[in-house]
C-alpha cells in the first residue's frame, strides 16, 4: 500500500523555527519527525511513499532522497500553491496508476499507531474512507447550567470534562476518493467529511487509545519531545527489531 506523507505547510504555528526549517524536519529526540514516521512505516512493511512538498521543499528533497537509506522508494510530488489535505491527491499520478488502497498522513504527527493493522481495518471493512480517531478529553473550566426551554435550570455540572473523536490527520483510502476532489483550488479534510455525508458515503473510524499529537504549536512541540524520550521504544518499534537481528 502506498502512503502519501503531507509535507507542504508552512508551518505559521511554529514560527520563528518554521522559518528556516520545514515542520516536517523539526527534531523530536535525535530524529526529524517525518524520518521518525518513515522509519515506523518501513517497519510495518511499508516500500512505496510519495511526499507532497512545497515550503522549503528542497531541504526534504535533499535529506531524502529516493529513499534508499531508508528502504523505501521515495518520490515527491510538488505543490506550487497550497491545496489543503485532501486536494494534492488530484495531483500524484501514482494514486490513478495503481488503483488501489493507500494511506494519507500529515508529516508533523508522532503516534505508536500500528499502520499495518489500520490498512488491514480499512480492507476488511470494504469501505471509501477510513480515519484514525483519538479521543480528546475537553475541560471546561465553568460550571455549566443545564436550561430547559422555558429556561428553568434541570442540570448542572461543575467544570464537566467533554470526550470529543477526533480526527488524528492519518487516513486510509480507496482509489474512487480520487474522484470526489476537484481538479483545482484548495480541498480539505473537512470539505470531503462534508461530502461524504451529503452523499451518504460510509467514512470508517479506527479508534486508538495510545500515543498521538501533532508539533502544531511550541507547546505540543515542547510536549512532544518529553513524550519522545519517555515512550522511545513504543515509538521507534525498529530498533527493537534491529536490535534482535543483531542479538
Amino acid at each position: 500500500m502506498r502512503v502519501v506523507i503531507l509535507a507542504g505547510g508552512k508551518g505559521t504555528r511554529l514560527q520563528p523555527y518554521s522559518l528556516v526549517l520545514p515542520k516536517p524536519l523539526m527534531p523530536i529526540g535525535d530524529l526529524p519527525i517525518l524520518e521518525i514516521e518513515l522509519r515506523q512505516l518501513r517497519h510495518y512493511g511499508v516500500t512505496d511513499v510519495t511526499i507532497a512538498v512545497g515550503h522549503l521543499a528542497n531541504i526534504i528533497m535533499a535529506l531524502f532522497g529516493d529513499g534508499t537509506q531508508l528502504g523505501l522508494n521515495i518520490t515527491y510530488a510538488i505543490e506550487d500553491r497550497p491545496r489543503g489535505t485532501i486536494g494534492p491527491l488530484a495531483h500524484i499520478p501514482e494514486l490513478r496508476r495503481e488503483n488501489g488502497p493507500f494511506l494519507l498522513m500529515n508529516g508533523d504527527t508522532l503516534t505508536d499507531l500500528d499502520f499495518r493493522s489500520f490498512a488491514e481495518g480499512h480492507a476488511r471493512d470494504r469501505v471509501l474512507v477510513s480515519v484514525a480517531t483519538f479521543t480528546k478529553n475537553i475541560s471546561i473550566d465553568l460550571g455549566v447550567m443545564e436550561m430547559s426551554p422555558e429556561q428553568r435550570l434541570v442540570g448542572f455540572r461543575e467544570k464537566p470534562v467533554i470526550p470529543f473523536s477526533v480526527s488524528m490527520g492519518i487516513y486510509a483510502m480507496n482509489s474512487g476518493v480520487l474522484d470526489l476532489i476537484p481538479a483545482s483550488g484548495p480541498f480539505g479534510f473537512d470539505d470531503l467529511m462534508n461530502l461524504c455525508l451529503e452523499k451518504k458515503i460510509e467514512v470508517r473510524s479506527h479508534p486508538h487509545d495510545g500515543i498521538w499529537l501533532d508539533i502544531g504549536r511550541p507547546d505540543d512541540y515542547r510536549a512532544a519531545v518529553e513524550i519522545f524520550e519517555k515512550n522511545r521504544a513504543m515509538l521507534c518499534p525498529w530498533e527493537k527489531t534491529s536490535r534482535e537481528r543483531i542479538g
